[in-house]
């Protein structure tokens, strides 16, 4: 079996290209997959929901091209396909998408976790933490963006972030973990939420170092004043942030953790080969760590989708044995294509077929027990 850990980049051979031009991309350091063996059980006491923002099939092609015919994504055999449209929109956004498959819900474009007429649904996470489980999320994100916002917080806007926090705070989640710390202290009501957490029993990080040395939850980390840096700057953050919560979360009734590569989609608006093919393989190595460790668990169900697709990618042309490929976008926005669903693990057939990504959460929601 390979190992899934992740190497340090050296960003110098990135310089040869620079990112400078959009449509191209080589991968001058592949990375090294994991071969898992799924388990034959059917005793689903975790579940780890991972979530590629704005991750469609024409970006995991790329990425697959990229570094040279290989995924860790390669692991599934159990595929799937969830329509993403909205409530309003046939081009959703992340908040719609989110609550789609957090609550099992539709909802009109920026809305978290309530129905079009502002009644408040209940998330996939809030269902494990009232069957008694442990809930967590880690993203590369502000954690009160629009995916984790969706699992742990309910607002008929988005952009109503300092509520989003407070509810948040106080939702019970045992781990959390990305950027965004600027909405917890310099906040207009003048309250300092991290001192709050911390007064109910909370460990707290800025750094990943000091994430790293927590040994007990319940933890919040935050490791950047809005988002985190982009995969090349802020290194193995999210792997090590899913490697803490696996310890954390880990206990006799089991957890519901989301894991989120946030800023594919930045990729994708900026219309940026290489931003997005980065930030696709940090997610499939965090990938690798969490197929690793649910083959030895066995009994945890993964499951890996998008919410949209962004920035309208083609792949053009390239060379698998020289791990480069030429793209090009149609779109700085989302687009309204289906999206695939991989799934992994006890009862990881349930999920094959096509179907509304409500049909997806609820599908979830039927396993959370």
């Amino acid at each position: 079996m390979a190992s899934a850990q992740v190497e340090d980049r050296d960003r110098s051979k990135y310089a040869v290209n620079n990112f400078a031009d959009d449509d191209l991309y080589t991968m001058y350091e592949p990375y090294e997959t994991v071969t898992v063996t799924e388990p034959r059980g059917k005793k689903v006491k975790n579940i780890i929901f991972m979530i590629g923002d704005g991750m469609a099939l024409e970006q995991i092609s790329a990425a697959w091209v990229s570094n040279g015919g290989k995924l860790n994504m390669d692991n599934f055999s159990k595929v799937g396909i969830q329509r993403s449209y909205s409530a309003n929109k046939l081009v959703t956004d992340s908040a719609a998408a989110g609550t789609a498959l957090a609550t099992g819900h539709k909802t009109n474009n920026g809305m978290i976790s309530m129905t079009p007429d502002s009644v408040v649904v209940k998330s996939l996470a809030e269902e494990a933490m009232e069957k008694g489980k442990r809930a967590g999320a880690a993203v590369t994100c502000r954690v009160n963006d629009a995916t984790p916002s969706v699992f742990f917080s309910h607002s008929p806007s988005r952009s109503n972030q300092e509520d989003i926090v407070s509810q948040m705070a106080a939702s019970g989640v045992y781990f959390l973990s990305g950027g965004g710390i600027k909405y917890w202290t310099d906040r207009e009501d003048g309250r300092d939420i991290t001192a709050e957490v911390k007064e109910k029993g909370y460990s707290f990080a800025a750094t990943k170092e000091e994430m790293m040395a927590v040994q007990d939850g319940p933890l919040i980390a935050l490791m950047g004043e809005t988002e985190l840096e982009p995969s090349l700057d802020r290194g193995d953050i999210l792997p090590a942030s899913v490697t803490k919560a696996l310890q954390l979360l880990d206990n006799k009734k089991g957890f519901f953790l989301m894991i989120e590569g946030s800023m594919i989609d930045d990729g994708g608006h900026d219309n940026k080969a290489g931003h997005t093919m980065e930030e696709i393989f940090d997610f499939d190595r965090t990938l690798g760590i969490v197929l690793e460790w649910a083959e030895k668990d066995g009994e945890t169900l993964v499951i890996v989708t998008a919410d949209h697709a962004t920035g309208g990618m083609t792949l053009l042309s390239g060379s698998i044995a020289e791990k480069r490929i030429k793209v090009n976008f149609s779109t700085a926005g989302h687009n309204g294509i289906a999206l695939p669903v991989f799934a992994w693990g006890p009862h990881s057939e349930d999920f094959v077929g096509i179907y509304e990504n409500t049909e997806l959460s609820d599908r979830i929601r039927k396993l959370i027990k």
